[in-house]
C-alpha cells in the first residue's frame, strides 16, 4: 500500500488540524506535516521509513500533488481525504479542488479518494467525475429539530404539513417597553432558554451586526449571568490582553463577562483560537457569528438561531441554510439540536420554498475563474508532461467534473473551442511555444512547450491575470533594489488581488509617507508615486496626470506590512491605519503566502537569482511575525505570539526545550494553560523534532550511499548484459 496520505481541509482548523493528530502520530510511528500558507516542503521529503500524513489547504494540497506528479512520486499517495467536498463548485478555491482531484486521477491508478459533504445535490456528477461509489446515511447522532419564528410564533418545520409548518408555541417573555424597542426580534427571549447551561449560536448577516447583537443581549442579561464560570471568563479576558500585547475589544470586554462573544473575520488569528477554546469548553455560553463559522470550523451548539434569512443582502441558499443549523445538537452531550430562523412575514413565502426545496446543484467553476481555473490547469498538464499536445489535452478535459458537466455549461461554444481558446491565450501570453508536427496531409498534431516564464508562473502558483505584471515588477526592482530596509521588497510580494480592493485613507498615507527615510520615499519614486500626488489626493486637489491606481494602493499596503514587521504589534498598526485588525491579519497572512509564490517564481528564473535568499528570509518574517528569538517556538503548532512569548520567558527557548517538557511541569509553569494545550504543544515539539531529525539523517545517508551512476557499477551491469 502506498505510504503517504493527504487530508484535504478548506481551513486548516477544526478537529483534524495538525496539532490533533500530532499525538497520534507519536504513538503510531507516522509523521504528521502541514501544508497552508507558506509552510510545507516542495517537493515533500521522501520518507523511508515512516509514513506521511499530510493536511493541507486547498491551493496547497494542488501544489503538493503537483510536486508529486514532477518528481514521480504520485502513486506513492495511497489515500485523500477531501472535507466539505461541496466546494468543488465555489469559484476559484472550487476550481483548484477540481484541478487537483482530476490530475490524481489522470496520472495515479493507486491513490484512493474519499470525499464527504452534508449538502450535495447532483452527486451522480461527482460520482461520475471521480468514478467513485456513494454511500449515504440519514444518520444523526443528535436529533434535528427546525423551527422558524414569526413575530412571536414559534413554527416547527413540518414535511408532512400542506404548507411545510406547523404550529409549537408562543414565546413566554416579559418585554419592557424598552427591551421591545431594542430587541423587536426576541433574540434575548430565545438564547435565555439555553444559557447559560447550553450553548448558543446566533447567526447575523453581517460583522457589524454579530457585535452589535453581542451588545444587545448583554445588556438585557441579569446580573446573575456574571457569576456562572466567573474565573474562568476572567482567565479568558487575561488571555486575550496577553496574546495582544495588552489590548482588549471594548465590545469583548463588555460580553466576555456574561459568557457571550461575536466570532467574525475581524478577529485576529490568536483572538479566534482562545474564544474558540473559550467556547468548547464551555466558559463562553453563546457566540453572535457569520456565515463562514458554518464551514470548517467545529463549534456545535444546543440551540442555533438565524437571525434573518439572509447572508449580507444576498438571501440565505439551501446548502447555507443546512450548513449553518447543521451546528445544531453536540453529539454525547445534547438529546436534542434546536435550530430557529427569525423571518419577517414580507419573506415567509421565500423561506417556506427555502425549507422545502432540494439543495443547489454543485457545478465545476474550472472554466468560469478563467486564469485561476482553466488557463492554469492547461500550463500544468504541459508543465508537467501529463498531456502536451492537443487530443491529450482534451481526453484529460473530457474527464474533469467540467467535462462532465459539459451539456448543462456550455451553451455557445464546444469544449474542444474553449481548449483551442485557452491554449491560444497562453501562446500569445508567452507561457507557452506551439510546435506544428505533420503526419499525413489531411492530418496534423500541435505539441506544446512550457516557456521559462510558464514554468515559473506554474512552479510559483501564481494567477496568471498577474505574472507577466510580477515579472516586469520584479526585472524594474533589479534596476535599483533599495536594500536600506525591507520596504522595496516587501512591496514587490504584496498580493496583487488585495491591492484591487483596497481604498487608501490619504490623509494617513501622506503622513506615512513623510515618515520614511529618503531612500524608502525612493521605492515610491521607483514605482511611480510621487509624494507630490498623495500629498494632492490627501488635500483633495485636482490632479492631471494619471497614476496606476493599483500600483498606488499596493504601496499603500507594503506600508501597512513594513509597519507591522518593525512593530510586530497588529493593534497599533490597526490603530494607525484606521483598518480593522482582522484585516490587517489577513494581508499579513496573504503576504506571507504570495511572498512564498514569488520565491518559487524567482527560482525557475535565473535573471532572479538575488531574490532568492532574500525572499526566503522575508517570508519566514512575514509568516511569523514575531522577534527572531521566538520564531522557533512558533514552528510548534497551537504556539501563537502571546504563548511563545510566555514559553520564551520560562525558559523554553527552542523547540528541543519544549520536545523535552513536561506537561505538568508547563501548566505550572505557564499561566491559563490547559492540560490538554500542554499536551498538545509537547506532542507538536516532538513530532517536528523527529521530522528534522529524520530529514537529516536521510541527507546522510544519501551523501555516503554509493551513486547509481558510478563508473564500476556501470561497467559491471554492462557485462553482465
Amino acid at each position: 500500500m502506498p505510504a503517504k496520505r493527504c487530508f484535504n481541509d478548506p481551513t486548516i482548523r477544526g478537529n483534524c488540524s495538525r496539532k490533533g493528530l500530532s499525538s497520534f502520530g507519536i504513538e503510531l510511528g507516522f509523521f504528521v506535516e502541514e501544508y497552508a500558507g507558506s509552510k510545507g516542503k516542495f517537493p515533500p521529503i521522501k520518507r523511508r521509513e515512516k509514513k506521511s500524513l499530510y493536511i493541507a489547504t486547498i491551493e496547497k494540497g494542488h501544489s503538493l500533488v503537483n510536486s508529486l506528479i514532477e518528481t514521480g512520486r504520485i502513486s506513492s499517495l495511497g489515500l485523500v481525504v477531501v472535507d466539505e467536498l461541496h466546494m468543488i463548485g465555489e469559484g476559484t478555491r472550487g476550481a483548484i479542488l477540481e484541478m487537483t482531484l482530476a490530475k490524481i486521477l489522470y496520472t495515479s491508478k493507486m491513490t484512493q479518494i474519499i470525499g464527504m459533504s452534508a449538502t450535495l445535490n447532483n452527486v451522480e456528477d461527482l460520482q461520475k467525475f471521480l468514478q467513485a461509489e456513494y454511500y449515504t446515511s440519514q444518520f444523526r447522532p443528535v436529533e434535528l429539530k427546525e423551527y422558524m419564528k414569526i413575530n412571536d410564533t414559534i413554527y416547527e418545520v413540518d414535511s408532512r404539513a400542506e404548507n411545510g409548518m406547523t404550529f409549537s408555541r408562543l414565546l413566554n417573555y416579559k418585554y419592557s417597553d424598552t427591551l421591545k424597542k431594542m430587541d423587536p426580534d426576541h433574540l434575548v427571549a430565545l438564547v435565555t432558554e439555553v444559557i447559560p447551561n447550553y450553548s448558543c449560536l446566533v447567526f447575523c448577516p453581517t460583522k457589524k451586526n454579530c457585535e452589535n447583537v453581542a451588545e444587545m443581549i448583554c445588556k438585557s442579561l441579569s446580573k446573575e449571568y456574571l457569576k456562572h464560570k466567573e474565573k474562568e471568563k476572567q482567565e479568558v479576558i487575561m488571555n486575550l490582553k496577553n496574546v495582544s500585547g495588552g489590548n482588549l475589544c471594548r465590545v469583548l470586554k463588555r460580553t466576555i463577562p456574561f459568557g457571550v462573544a461575536y466570532h467574525h473575520s475581524g478577529l485576529t488569528s490568536d483572538e479566534r483560537k482562545l474564544l474558540e477554546e473559550a467556547y468548547s469548553t464551555g466558559v463562553l455560553c453563546l457566540f453572535t457569528c457569520t456565515s463562514t463559522l458554518a464551514a470548517g470550523v467545529n463549534l456545535p451548539a444546543r440551540r442555533v438561531i438565524l437571525r434573518a434569512p439572509y447572508v449580507a443582502k444576498e438571501f440565505l441558499k439551501r446548502n447555507q441554510y443546512k450548513q449553518m443549523i447543521g451546528r445544531a445538537g453536540r453529539a454525547g452531550i445534547d438529546s436534542v439540536g434546536e435550530s430557529i430562523l427569525i423571518l419577517q412575514e414580507k419573506d415567509k413565502q421565500q423561506v417556506l420554498e427555502l425549507i422545502s426545496k432540494p439543495l443547489e446543484n454543485c457545478y465545476s467553476h474550472l472554466v468560469q475563474e478563467f486564469t485561476k481555473g482553466i488557463q492554469t490547469l492547461f500550463l500544468s498538464l504541459i508543465g508537467l508532461k501529463i498531456a502536451t499536445n492537443l487530443d491529450d489535452i482534451y481526453h484529460f478535459m473530457s474527464g474533469t467534473l467540467f467535462g462532465v458537466q459539459q451539456k448543462v455549461l456550455l451553451k455557445e461554444k464546444s469544449l474542444w473551442e474553449i481548449t483551442m481558446e485557452s491554449l491560444r491565450y497562453l501562446t500569445e501570453k508567452g507561457l507557452l511555444r506551439k510546435d506544428t508536427m505533420y503526419g499525413s496531409e489531411e492530418e496534423f498534431q500541435n505539441n506544446f512547450h512550457i516557456t521559462k516564464l510558464g514554468r515559473a508562473s506554474f512552479k510559483g502558483t501564481i494567477d496568471l491575470a498577474y505574472c507577466d505584471i510580477l515579472y516586469r515588477d520584479l526585472k524594474k526592482g533589479l534596476e535599483g533594489l533599495v536594500l536600506e530596509s525591507l520596504l522595496h521588497l516587501i512591496y514587490l510580494t504584496t498580493p496583487y488581488d488585495m491591492a484591487s480592493q483596497c481604498d487608501p485613507d490619504w490623509m494617513i498615507y501622506f503622513r506615512q509617507f513623510n515618515q520614511l527615510s529618503p531612500a524608502e520615499q525612493n521605492v515610491a519614486a521607483l514605482v511611480g508615486v510621487s509624494e507630490n500626488y498623495i500629498g494632492k489626493k490627501a488635500s483633495g486637489q485636482a490632479i492631471r496626470k494619471k497614476v496606476d491606481k493599483n500600483i498606488v494602493n499596493r504601496l499603500y499596503l507594503s506600508f501597512i506590512l513594513y509597519t507591522l514587521l518593525k512593530e510586530t504589534n497588529i493593534w497599533s498598526v490597526s490603530e494607525k491605519f484606521n483598518m480593522p485588525r482582522g484585516y490587517i491579519q489577513s494581508l499579513l497572512s496573504a503576504a506571507a503566502a504570495f511572498s512564498s509564490c514569488v520565491l518559487h517564481f524567482c527560482e525557475e528564473l535565473e535573471e532572479f537569482w538575488v531574490y532568492r535568499a532574500l525572499l526566503g528570509e522575508l517570508t519566514k518574517k512575514l509568516t511569523y511575525c514575531v522577534k527572531a528569538e521566538l520564531i522557533p517556538l512558533m514552528e510548534v503548532t497551537g504556539v501563537l505570539e502571546g504563548r511563545a512569548r510566555q514559553l520564551y520567558s520560562a525558559g523554553y527557548k527552542s523547540l528541543t526545550h519544549l520536545a523535552n517538557a513536561n506537561p505538568e511541569v508547563l501548566i505550572r509553569t505557564i499561566d491559563h494553560l490547559s492540560r490538554c494545550q500542554a499536551k498538545q504543544i509537547v506532542s507538536s515539539a516532538k513530532m517536528l523534532l523527529h521530522e528534522k531529525a529524520e530529514a537529516l539523517q536521510e541527507e546522510v545517508e544519501e551523501l555516503l550511499r554509493l551513486p547509481s551512476d558510478f563508473p564500476g557499477i556501470v561497467a559491471s551491469s554492462t557485462e553482465k548484459a
